[in-house]
C-alpha cells in the first residue's frame, strides 16, 4: 500500500533526476502541510497519552484522522469519546478543525460537538491560542486534558452543563454517567 510517507521518501529520491516533464512533476508535488504532517504524525504516535488512540481512515490523507480518548480518572472515566480532526491546507498557520463526535455532557464541549480549547482558536485573547510552533501532539494532549486538569467550569462553552455542576455536583455526575452509558461505550 502506498502511504503519504512512502510517497514523500520516493519523491525525495527523485529530486536529483529532474529529467521528467513538468506535467509529471506537478503530480508529485506535496504540500507544506503534508510534509509537516509526516513528521508530526510520527512524533504524535511516539508520544501519545495512554488514554488516547489515533486512527487514520486513509493512510494517504494524514490531514484527516480520528482520535479516541478514554479517560482513566474523573467524571468521564469509563467513557470512550471520539473526535474528528481535519488539518486545513493553511496549517500550521491556522489550527486544525476538531469536532467531538460523541454526545457528551461537558462544560467545554457542546452536545453538538463544538469544543472550547484555547489552542484550537486562531486568535485568543489570553495569548494561549494557536501559534505556528504548536503541533498535533499539543492538540491531542489538550483534548485529553479536557477530561482532567483542563476541565473548566469558570469559562464554559456549554453554560447549562457548567451551571448544572455549580447547582448540584452529584446530579451533574449522574447526568455525565448517563451520557456515558448512552453515547460513549
Amino acid at each position: 500500500m502506498l502511504t503519504l510517507a512512502s510517497k514523500l521518501k520516493r519523491d525525495d529520491g527523485l529530486k536529483g533526476s529532474r529529467a521528467s516533464a513538468t506535467a509529471s512533476d506537478s503530480t508529485r508535488r506535496v504540500s507544506v502541510r503534508d510534509r509537516l504532517l509526516v513528521k508530526e504524525v510520527a512524533e504524535l504516535e511516539a508520544n501519545l497519552p495512554c488514554t488516547c488512540k489515533v486512527h487514520f481512515p486513509d493512510p494517504n490523507k494524514l490531514h484527516c484522522f480520528q482520535l479516541t480518548v478514554t479517560p482513566d480518572e474523573g467524571y468521564y472515566q469509563g467513557g470512550k469519546f471520539q473526535f474528528e480532526t481535519e488539518v486545513p491546507d493553511a496549517y500550521n498557520m491556522v489550527p486544525p478543525k476538531v469536532k467531538c463526535l460523541t454526545r457528551i455532557w461537558h462544560p467545554n464541549i457542546t452536545e453538538t460537538g463544538e469544543i472550547c480549547l484555547s489552542l484550537l482558536r486562531e486568535h485568543s485573547i489570553d495569548g494561549t491560542g494557536w501559534a505556528p510552533t504548536r503541533t498535533l501532539k499539543d492538540v491531542v494532549w489538550g483534548l485529553n486534558s479536557l477530561f482532567t486538569d483542563l476541565l473548566n467550569f469558570d469559562d464554559p462553552l456549554n453554560i447549562e452543563a457548567a451551571e448544572h455542576h455549580l447547582r448540584d455536583k452529584e446530579d451533574f455526575r449522574n447526568k455525565v454517567e448517563d451520557y456515558i452509558k448512552r453515547y460513549a461505550r
